[in-house]
């Protein structure tokens, strides 16, 4: 027999924490919607197909980011969202406090609530339908209850807003137990300077359709199970979802014999430490070459000039492929095509070097915090600025 689905917007906090326990209990299906533009075309009752019925042994509805299409519901058991909980927190330091900071439609904003549940104390909440200021964290930070261990969850581009702002903000971070940075990748020299502050970062890598965050600083959590046959990483164990809801396609093709299909191009060596090259449909192949966009990524992300940085093909009649470099410069930063080509084909190579950048004030994100590709590929049709040959 289904259970009662329960539908949320993100920005309700309260009714989400209401809601929680009895969805882990088995008596109602949490689905938070997100509190962001619905995929065009659809509102996000049609985007999530809520008007299906749902597996009967399912606690919440999660809407993955879709920054390469339309966003899918990814079907979490109790089983799942607990595992992933508890495996968390014996990596850590045990139950502790929690401020929340990132949406609750994310993943990783709602197992803040489960694991603040579990702790039996209620996150510290920054204002969910605000923007992610340094100040307003500061300030959160300071009401979190001393005597226990004190957590937090961030994506790289809050992180970034906090070193930035260094004072008050770049303090208060250094005072948590743990800062579990997820969503997207994390330059090194960001985490270094957090690092230097006093933060304790930790890494994460993983996705909605396994719990979250299911391997931190390269170790799998106890119960995780990587591989990868191919080059390509694959997950499995307790803290898989069972698939996606009202899509037997979809599900068929990334769950496969107790494994998820990550689409991660990576390796896990003799040491069991995973790590992650980008995606297996992220490359770009330019004069017959293929160019890793992740590797690229990373790469102007370690430049000093520049905050943020994405990698997209542009097609082209005579390359086949173009690569486009959307930039975020640092304040006051001017990013220069030539010295950017001569910089990123030292280290990877000539097909790797940008054709064109394109500087912006910030890279369009999801309600996750992850690019959302699709509007950042619009950007190479309305821009024309720092074409190179």
């Amino acid at each position: 027999m289904a259970r009662p689905l329960t539908v949320v917007p993100a920005h309700a906090v309260a009714a989400i924490s209401d809601a929680l326990p009895g969805a882990l209990a088995g008596s109602a299906t949490l689905c938070v919607v997100p509190h962001a533009p619905s995929p065009p075309g659809h509102d996000w009752h049609s985007a999530l197909h809520l008007g299906e019925p749902v597996p009967p042994d399912v606690a919440a509805l999660v809407a993955t980011s879709g920054s390469t299409g339309a966003p899918r519901a990814v079907l979490l058991t109790a089983a799942a969202l607990l595992a992933s909980a508890h495996a968390t927190l014996r990596r850590l330091s045990g139950p502790g406090a929690w401020l929340l900071a990132l949406p609750l439609s994310s993943v990783g904003g709602l197992q803040v609530l489960v694991r603040s549940l579990m702790a039996g104390l209620h996150p510290v909440c920054l204002d969910p339908a605000a923007s992610f200021h340094a100040d307003a964290f500061a300030r959160a930070a300071r009401d979190l209850p001393v005597g226990v261990p004190h957590y937090t969850s961030l994506v790289p581009t809050q992180l970034r807003r906090i070193v930035d702002a260094g004072g008050a903000a770049l303090d208060a971070l250094a005072g948590f137990d743990a800062v579990l940075i997820g969503g997207a990748p994390l330059d090194p020299e960001l985490r270094a300077a957090a690092t230097v502050a006093g933060a304790r970062i930790v890494s994460t890598y993983g996705m909605t359709e396994t719990s979250g965050g299911c391997v931190y600083d390269g170790i799998p959590l106890a119960g995780v199970y990587v591989d990868a046959p191919l080059g390509e990483l694959r997950i499995g164990g307790d803290v898989i979802a069972v698939g996606y809801h009202a899509a037997p396609h979809d599900t068929q093709e990334s769950f496969v014999d107790g494994w998820f299909l990550t689409r991660d191009a990576g390796q896990v060596d003799d040491n069991g430490v995973v790590s992650v090259t980008g995606r297996t449909d992220d490359v770009i192949i330019s004069g017959g070459v293929k160019v890793v966009a992740g590797a690229v990524e990373q790469a102007l992300r370690e430049r000093a000039d520049i905050a943020d940085a994405a990698v997209l093909g542009r097609p082209d009649p005579e390359w086949g492929q173009t690569v486009i470099a959307v930039v975020v410069p640092v304040d006051g930063a001017s990013i220069e095509l030539d010295a950017l080509r001569a910089y990123v084909a030292a280290r990877l190579g000539t097909a790797a070097a940008p054709r064109e950048v394109i500087t912006v004030p910030a890279l369009p994100r999801l309600h996750s915090g992850k690019l959302d590709r699709v509007a950042a590929t619009l950007l190479l049709t309305t821009s024309t600025q720092g074409r190179g040959q």
